[in-house]
């Protein structure tokens, strides 16, 4: 039963896909027809599509989106931008570094993928466009960029693994075998995110360095001087406050991230009212449009993933891949390369959360058993997780993108594989030297 239902699960979605159909439609449509095939009631496939924006931690995509298209509106998102513009602009690839930056930035806010892609995306690929940038490439290296701000803290992913992970404890043979396991909690794992985002953000603009000069992409004009980054600073500083707003109530326990979405509107609110005063009734509906396009975009998609995912799940087929996967070696380096690229192909096609929800239970005993650590674990899934934001069918970065630079997501997509190839790369770095991820922690007493 499980091959033909993947059989026909895989092959409708394949044929529609060829035949032109738009990814939300063949995703709904391979759905449909299994469930027709195993006799399950279609209505189930609406109620399993509308509870799945019913997870708490969700609520903050919209706001966040919102949030971010307030921050343009109110001129902080250009202050960060032209922080960070002022750090790498005269380079290279300037202000496609610039963008990569700027996605660590609104990422330590927003903890979201999608909000970070929507909220620098529209400011930064059309200053890339306006700069001779092709819109292809532009909106690749910001849809690629946005992955960051799920592994940035705040991270909306970390905690729903957290949460997953909290009451798993560790098989006893790993404990006799390892020794002791240190226990998993959401402040850890946002600190033990912070030198992994660096690094793979190091990865793109590495990468993003070698394909601007091989296209022609210069930087600034003017040269870098330190002078230029303080005075860019001093304007941006009300800007550079929000992430040390939202990271500090969130570290203090003031409020969740799903509550510092909330914070994050009302502090741009009071900054661009009355601090930066760009803030006009007009530019604040124009804001409010933004964010229901975007969220309904990304919902719509959502919807249909979920029913898919959730036919997989059903059917047994993560746990039956995952176990036939892990069982045929010991050794640690292999399990993490099956590990990795099996995350990497469920990315692809099941929404983040849903995936961690689904696939702690079934992958963390089995890092247990081999001595992996639960956090490193954590950090290592999340990293990999983020990569299906920038890679089809589901990669929501590459819809965003695309709405906001008026391209097909095909040749959005293209130009993103790269960016997603070096991302893996630096993922293999982070889950073969573990202190990248846990020295900090360590350092801080965790």
């Amino acid at each position: 039963m499980e091959t033909e239902i993947v059989s026909i699960l895989f092959g409708s979605f394949l044929v529609l896909l060829l035949i032109g159909a738009p990814i939300t439609v063949a995703l709904g449509v391979a759905s449909l027809i299994s469930f027709l095939y195993l006799g399950e009631n279609p209505i189930k496939f609406v109620q399993i599509a509308f509870t799945s924006v019913g997870a708490f931690p969700l609520m903050a995509l919209p706001a966040f989106i919102l949030a971010g298209a307030l921050m343009e509106a109110a001129g902080i998102s250009k202050r960060l931008i032209n922080v960070a513009e002022s750090l790498a602009g005269p380079f290279t690839g300037g202000i496609s570094a610039a963008t990569v930056m700027a996605c660590l930035f609104f990422g330590a806010i927003s903890g979201s993928g999608p909000a970070t892609t929507a909220a620098v995306g529209m400011l930064m690929i059309p200053a890339m466009i306006n700069r001779g940038y092709e819109r292809g490439y532009a909106s690749a290296i910001t849809a690629s960029s946005g992955g960051l701000g799920i592994i940035i803290p705040p991270s909306i992913p970390m905690v729903i693994f957290g949460i997953a992970a909290l009451g798993m404890a560790p098989p006893p043979e790993a404990v006799e075998k390892f020794g002791t396991f240190q226990s998993v909690s959401i402040s850890k794992l946002f600190i033990a995110g912070f030198v992994p985002a660096f690094l793979i953000a190091t990865s793109l603009l590495i990468l993003n360095y070698f394909m601007s000069k091989q296209r022609g992409y210069k930087g600034m004009g003017e040269g870098w001087s330190a002078r230029n980054v303080l005075c860019e600073m001093y304007r941006g500083f009300w800007s550079l406050m929000a992430p040390l707003v939202i990271l500090g109530g969130i570290y203090t326990g003031f409020f969740t991230p799903t509550e510092a979405a909330i914070v994050a509107i009302f502090y741009t609110l009071v900054i661009g009212v009355f601090i930066y005063r760009e803030l006009t009734w007009a530019s604040l509906f124009q804001s409010l449009e933004a964010t229901t396009w975007l969220t309904g975009r990304v919902l719509l998609i959502l919807f249909t993933a979920t029913v898919f995912g959730r036919l997989l799940v059903e059917n047994q087929i993560p746990a039956i891949i995952a176990e036939g996967m892990l069982s045929f070696t010991d050794s640690l380096y292999v399990i993490w390369a099956l590990i990795i690229f099996f995350l990497l192909f469920v990315g692809m096609f099941m929404e983040t959360l849903a995936t961690i929800l689904i696939l702690v239970p079934v992958m963390l005993p089995v890092a247990y058993s081999v001595g992996i650590d639960p956090i490193h674990f954590g950090v290592v899934m999340v990293c990999t997780l983020g990569i299906g934001f920038q890679t089809p069918p589901l990669g929501e970065n590459l819809f965003i993108a695309s709405g906001i630079s008026n391209i097909s997501i095909e040749q959005i997509s293209l130009r993103a594989l790269p960016f997603a190839a070096a991302n893996t790369v630096a993922i293999f770095i982070i889950a073969f030297f573990p202190q990248l991820s846990l020295w900090l922690p360590r350092l801080l007493g965790y």
